[in-house]
């Protein structure tokens, strides 16, 4: 599994807007790359203008070409002037788990969502 974890920093004034756009996104790359397992836009417990994207796929390919699709050329044009920095730029781009490992990984999550039903 190939996973990033991004801080998002919003002007202030445009945090609805921004996350609307965000959630667009989120819903886009789960229902329509088979690549992405996991994306989750969380909000900062401290700082209610900066959010958090945890996000888990396949593999680093499979990264990249979320950058490809639609829904995030779209998301990257709409917020562009609503952000003061993204945890991207300059930053070491993803991680690899070390827990789950990729064959547990799907029994995790799967135990993990039976236990919010």
């Amino acid at each position: 599994m190939y996973s990033i974890i991004v801080p998002i920093q919003i002007k202030p004034g445009y945090k609805d807007q921004f996350v609307e756009a965000m959630i667009g996104d989120a819903k886009g790359s789960i229902e329509k790359e088979p690549g992405c397992y996991r994306f989750e836009v969380i909000q900062d417990g401290n700082d209610s203008n900066r959010i958090w994207l945890v996000e888990v796929y396949k593999d680093e390919a499979a990264f990249k070409e979320h950058q490809d699709y639609p829904h995030y050329t779209k998301w990257v044009e709409t917020v562009k002037d609503w952000k003061v920095e993204d945890g991207l730029i300059g930053a070491g781009l993803g991680a690899y788990n070390i827990w789950p490992s990729d064959e547990e990984w799907k029994s995790v999550a799967t135990q993990a969502i039976g236990k919010i039903n």
